[in-house]
């Protein structure tokens, strides 16, 4: 009884040491994610706290440094936490015993609890929060523009994964993987992911257009009012620019191939610049009801640009954009073409997010884990953007100036110096870590072109043509034929 009594109270004080540690100062938590968001979010989904070392904070902390981390097993997430713990713990043996316990079950059942709304919710206000305090730049006279675009990732095959995201139809059962569709809206100006819309990548309404209308009729106010959105040739529909315009916020999109541009039409505003009038389609799209479609105006006028590419290694030598910035003296044809430009930001910023933060391919087995860990690795990036943003403020440069991979390269060398780091030596320690960020600059490479392909040659293993059970089936008779 007395070995139980003391084992029980060592168990209080790692979980009080754990408590203390996340929610101060020894984490570097504090710098990235302030305690009194994560509690008021905490609080807001109505998360109760229970006795345990995995308490909703501390899962959170687990879980960030886990997508974080070059390994990005659950089984290195506990050994961080406990490796941290011990290194700040009392140095009682009963206290040493009960942070023994590499066991990633408890951890795994705490993700588990954790809500995604919660997850969801973090993520968008630190992205929210970040584009505010951004400055908007003097493209489109200092509008504020964001950007949309569509990726994908796949994860581990599991039939609950391949219920809620199928594999492409052009890989046969057993050697595909699920696919899942990502639809997201960024800050062109500091690069924080502002709302995201998933779904699968086949079936009715499973398109970017249909996760884009849902996801802006989510609540989520990722576009206000007086904002410039930046999309590629598949948003330019009627319906799209009229939706927008409905909350009054403009578009600059490319033109859609399939329609037909005439600038000897409409009024003329320049070389290759004109405004036209868009006419209401007569059939109503299935996802619209009739209310809807009644409110939809009859006409609407866009501005149509022609712009010449004289970029070597660009696949077009002109384009057309289509736009509802419709003044040419305050958004001239160079400035048109320059916001547009921009928008290839939104692939690099993707880029980012699935080769640099690792997550092309997702490693949760199940659905709700699956959006999960999503939502985690945005989370993850908005912080480090946010990071980002002060060292650019303190060194007198824009925010996308500063390299995304060396600064998740410097706050990974950081990391463990600012856990241990005490209250007086975090502020010196936190100025050296903007500083390094800092000087890390993205290359300038203006017009710069490469080929889509690899030098090194892959390893010649052969690829699986058949279910993984077949070919263990064919295996087992194989060894038995030669026995």
């Amino acid at each position: 009884m007395v070995r139980h009594g003391r084992r029980a109270g060592a168990c209080h004080k790692v979980r009080a040491s754990a408590k203390r540690l996340v929610e101060g100062d020894g984490a570097g938590l504090r710098e990235l994610l302030p305690p009194e968001r994560v509690a008021a979010a905490v609080e807001a989904e109505g998360i109760k706290f229970i006795d345990c070392l995995f308490t909703p904070v501390v899962t959170l902390w687990a879980f960030l440094a886990q997508v974080l981390g070059p390994d990005r097993s659950c089984r290195a997430a506990v050994a961080k936490l406990l490796a941290l713990l011990g290194a700040r713990g009392a140095g009682d043996d009963d206290d040493d015993e009960a942070l023994c316990q590499p066991d990633t079950g408890p951890y795994c059942k705490a993700r588990k609890r954790l809500p995604e709304r919660l997850l969801s919710r973090l993520t968008c206000e630190a992205g929210a929060d970040l584009h505010r305090r951004a400055p908007a730049g003097k493209l489109l006279g200092g509008r504020p523009v964001k950007v949309v675009d569509g990726t994908t990732v796949s994860m581990p095959d599991t039939p609950a994964n391949q219920a809620a995201w199928p594999q492409p139809s052009t890989q046969k059962p057993g050697l595909g993987f699920p696919l899942m569709r990502l639809v997201a809206v960024m800050s062109l100006s500091c690069a924080a992911v502002l709302g995201l819309a998933v779904g699968p990548c086949k079936g009715k309404r499973t398109g970017e257009t249909a996760l884009f209308r849902a996801l802006l009729d989510g609540g989520d106010n990722v576009l206000t009012a007086g904002d410039v959105l930046l999309a590629d040739r598949y948003f330019a529909s009627y319906w799209m620019i009229a939706l927008l315009l409905a909350r009054g916020v403009d578009s600059l999109f490319r033109q859609h191939q399939l329609r037909t541009v005439d600038f000897r039409r409409g009024t003329r505003l320049g070389k290759d610049d004109h405004v036209v009038t868009m006419t209401r389609p007569a059939q109503r799209p299935q996802w619209m009801d009739e209310a809807a479609y009644a409110q939809m105006p009859a006409e609407l006028a866009v501005r149509e640009v022609r712009v010449a590419v004289a970029v070597k290694g660009f696949r077009v030598r002109s384009l057309v954009l289509v736009t509802t910035l419709l003044d040419a003296e305050l958004y001239s044809k160079d400035e048109i073409a320059k916001a547009f430009r921009c928008r290839w930001h939104a692939e690099l910023d993707l880029r980012s997010i699935k080769r640099t933060m690792g997550m092309s391919v997702l490693r949760c087995k199940t659905p709700d884990m699956v959006r999960k860990e999503v939502w985690m690795h945005l989370l993850a990036y908005n912080l480090i953007r946010t990071v980002m943003a002060e060292a650019a403020t303190r060194a007198g440069v824009e925010p996308r100036q500063v390299s995304f991979a060396g600064a998740l390269q410097t706050l990974d060398a950081f990391a463990p110096a600012l856990r241990l780091a005490d209250g007086h030596d975090l502020p010196r320690l936190w100025a050296m870590l903007l500083r390094a960020i800092a000087r890390h600059r993205v290359g300038n490479r203006p017009d710069r072109y490469e080929p889509r392909a690899v030098k090194r040659r892959p390893k010649p293993i052969a690829l699986l043509t058949v279910p993984r059970e077949q070919a263990r089936n064919r295996l087992t008779r194989a060894a038995a034929t030669h026995a």
